[in-house]
């Protein structure tokens, strides 16, 4: 097969770069906490688009900072209008941990977390230290939430440094499913207790292959 080379002539003579693929993930919105109680995305408010637009939702946590020591960080849907973020889900969650100093390390499920059926706000980062230089961050995926037929499937990868005694990395893998055919139009995050200091929660949608 030739070796075609280009040079400064080749790249001027185009005119058009219509056929460039666009990249797969778009960017729809960022809330940035500042002693808020909650963050929510909302379809059709603010620019946020949570629809059939796209099949595939991505929530990308950074560095989200608690107000109050060791608190869960949280998440939840609904439908509509309604706002009172009670939704079924059924879940599963583990996690790894290792020391800083090395002497403690471990793989473990965790049932305070998970859920059968309820209507809680789901766990996806447990014991958030509330130290200036603490913070969890990760990723929630939500697939095809606008769905009229299929429930609602979740999977969430974050990490905290967990309490200023143990100083240990805490990464948590959560998945489970919105028991539902109705769609989820939004999504709200917070803590067990106390307010989200700072951090920042960005929202994409993910296009068609």
């Amino acid at each position: 097969m030739a070796l075609v080379k280009y040079n400064n002539n080749s790249i001027s003579a185009v005119t058009s770069a219509a056929s460039m693929p666009s990249g797969a993930m778009t960017h729809i919105k960022t809330l940035t906490a500042s002693s808020s109680a909650t963050l929510s995305f909302v379809n059709g408010s603010s620019d946020v688009v949570l629809d059939s637009t796209y099949p595939i939702y991505v929530f990308k946590f950074i560095n989200i900072h608690p107000a109050t020591n060791n608190a869960e960080f949280q998440f939840q849907g609904d439908t509509g209008t309604n706002t009172n973020y009670n939704q079924t889900i059924t879940s599963t969650v583990f996690g790894a941990n290792h020391k800083e100093d090395g002497s403690e390390a471990g793989l473990s499920y965790f049932t305070a977390f998970d859920q059968a059926q309820g209507t809680a706000f789901q766990t996806i980062q447990s014991n958030v230290h509330e130290d200036d230089d603490n913070g969890a961050s990760g990723t929630l995926t939500i697939y095809n939430p606008s769905s009229s037929v299929f429930v609602k499937n979740f999977i969430s990868t974050t990490n905290s440094q967990q309490s200023d005694t143990s100083n240990l990395t805490h990464n948590h893998f959560v998945a489970g499913y919105f028991n539902l055919t109705t769609a989820l139009t939004r999504f709200q995050f917070k803590f067990s207790s106390g307010n989200m200091d700072s951090g920042k929660i960005k929202l994409y949608g993910i296009k068609d292959s």
